[in-house]
């Protein structure tokens, strides 16, 4: 080994450093060096020398630097959705809008009645559950690093305590202000406004008195339930986005909540009016569909002040049907492809309006095959009834066997195709007969068939501008399709047995599909077309994980970290504004 001054002295001459590994062999086992050598004076000279072991020592060495350097274990949390939602509820300040209007918060709570709601908005968007899983659910997402607000106060009891201090003239007032604050944020157009309505299965048993808004009736959804809420959206051609919800018992016809929407959705824009400072009320077209339509209902929404544009059974113009094809015209060939129409003048509900008749080639195609399913089962189940009755196997009188005719050929237009003849009047004479008129069957393609009557009050808007204000009355229903996912954006589950909770219920379900319906629109606005569905799935992809390293004394070192993303995700990532919600990094 060189003496310390000698190292010295070669420092000075500013020379050159390598290092190599070096073997000695020391009885009969290589033992490992790791040497510094320099070149001093024009010759090679060893500076240093270090013993480093054996290869087990070496590799003992090894191992120990890289469990230092790698985690012990690892995490994936969700981010992407629950942030991009989050960003959405906190650029409209929803929480903080609910506590201005609650009010201050009680001591003993773990957050606002504000934040509860916001919250279960949040996971009606993402990954709807109970009250009871919130807690759970909450845990796996990395909400309680951005959100700041831990598990442990996310009791279910804490929602319900939440729910309970927002009363129902307060939650009406939360409802307009959240519309006013996503109409300002947005820069929603409100001009055309599309009506619809839908009931709900509910879990409540019927004789249940503490929710009267729950009742028997005649469910939308193919199922059997023991009661339903009734639900109206009024919602934007803007973006799909709900502005007003009116939650009603479910045994109420929809025709009968019409005007209470109506009253309220006018009253709603002199407000917003007075809010916005235009100092006149904006233009509003409201669109809805035949199942609102009554002579009451129209001469309510004229009072109102607002336009409309709807549909009208046929039947109300059957004269109308009848107008040959060369009387119709190309609509808009860019925007609606074959669409044809025909406009002029009916009384309609005791006022003369205008109205235009319109035929849709793929409305016809997909009514041609859809009668013809229908007439297939029709015929196959009076088929089977004329082969029983030539069995003389059915001891059914002739009333008897002609209500089940009835009632197998309801459908109006299968009693026009179909001629069904019972003779006899006895069990043992009875004999049916059926056929199929192939002249009526053809008349009522041609007659009814892609055939749709629209009315409206707008005298001046090209048949292209009615056209399209009605077909937004599909972002109605879309909008009740989404609430009935039961994924992403759900009405269910629900586990309520107050009218008070069922109302708060429906209104954080009605806040996550503005939510979803705003990011929808956001992300269409930087050209990114995707479903709500569509939209979460990517988002959903954008994960967070967090790498545990080994203790060394104290607490283990936690590092976080976004998973790889795609260029889609990239581009939501900017488009709501994710880095801002993302772990920094260290």
């Amino acid at each position: 080994m060189l003496e310390p001054s000698c190292i010295l002295n070669m420092y000075d001459l500013k020379y050159d450093l390598s290092m190599a590994l070096y073997k000695k062999m020391i009885s009969g086992k290589p033992y490992w060096y790791l040497r510094e050598m320099a070149r001093v004076d024009g010759k090679p000279k060893m500076v240093s020398e270090r013993y480093l072991g054996t290869a087990e020592d070496i590799e003992k060495l090894l191992d120990a630097k890289e469990s230092a350097t790698l985690p012990a274990k690892t995490r994936h949390l969700g981010f992407g959705d629950s942030a991009a939602a989050w960003s959405v509820l906190a650029r409209l300040d929803v929480a903080g809008i609910i506590d201005e209007v609650a009010g201050a918060r009680r001591a003993d709570a773990g957050a606002s009645v504000g934040t509860y709601l916001a919250l279960a908005a949040l996971n009606r968007v993402v990954a709807p559950t109970s009250k009871l899983g919130f807690a759970d659910w909450w845990k796996t997402t990395a909400a309680d690093r951005f959100a700041k607000i831990p598990a442990s106060v996310l009791d279910h009891r804490k929602f319900w305590d939440a729910m309970h201090a927002l009363s129902l003239k307060q939650l009406a007032e939360v409802e307009e202000r959240i519309a006013v604050a996503m109409i300002s944020e947005f820069n929603l157009d409100v001009s055309a406004l599309a009506l619809d309505m839908a009931n709900f299965a509910t879990y409540i048993d019927s004789a249940n008195e503490n929710a009267p808004i729950a009742q028997r009736g005649k469910a939308k959804q193919k199922r059997t339930v023991p009661s339903l809420v009734g639900l109206g959206l009024v919602i934007t051609r803007d973006g799909g986005i709900p502005l007003l919800a009116h939650t009603y018992p479910g045994n109420k016809p929809d025709v009968t909540q019409f005007p209470l929407m109506i009253d309220e959705l006018g009253a709603r824009h002199r407000k917003l009016a007075e809010t916005t400072g235009t100092g006149e009320k904006p233009e509003v077209t409201v669109v809805f569909d035949a199942g609102q339509n009554s002579a009451t209902n129209f001469t309510r929404v004229t009072d109102t002040g607002l336009a409309f544009v709807c549909s009208i059974p046929p039947s109300h113009v059957a004269d109308l049907l009848q107008l040959p094809a060369a009387d119709r015209t190309i609509v808009d060939k860019e925007r609606f492809a074959g669409l044809t129409a025909v406009e002029t003048r009916r009384v309609v509900y005791g006022t003369e309006r205008r109205v235009i008749l319109t035929h849709s080639p793929t409305l016809h195609a997909a009514q041609v095959a859809g009668f013809a399913q229908t007439l297939a089962k029709a015929q196959a189940k009076l088929a089977e009834l004329t082969e029983s009755l030539a069995r003389g196997k059915t001891r059914r009188t002739t009333d008897q066997l002609t209500e089940h005719i009835k009632a197998i050929t309801r459908d109006s237009w299968l009693r026009r195709v179909l001629v069904c003849e019972l003779t006899g009047d006895t069990p043992a004479t009875h004999k049916l007969t059926v056929i199929v008129t192939d002249t009526a069957k053809e008349e009522l393609e041609d007659e009814v068939f892609g055939k749709r009557v629209l009315v409206t009050t707008q005298e001046h808007w090209p048949i292209a501008d009615v056209v399209a204000a009605y077909r937004s009355q599909s972002d109605a229903e879309f909008g009740f399709r989404q609430l009935k996912d039961p994924h992403v954006v759900s009405f269910s589950p629900m586990h309520h047995w107050t009218e008070h909770n069922i109302r708060v219920h429906t209104f954080t379900c009605v806040l996550a599909l503005q939510i979803a319906h705003l990011m929808r629109r956001e992300a269409e606005h930087a050209g990114e077309h995707l479903s709500v569905r569509e939209l979460l799935d990517q988002l959903a992809g954008i994960q967070e994980t967090v790498m545990i390293y080994p203790s060394t004394g104290g607490r283990p070192k936690i590092r976080r970290m976004l998973t790889e993303t795609t260029a889609t995700q990239d581009k939501l990532t900017a488009v709501f504004n994710l880095t801002k919600w993302a772990p920094k990094k260290s």
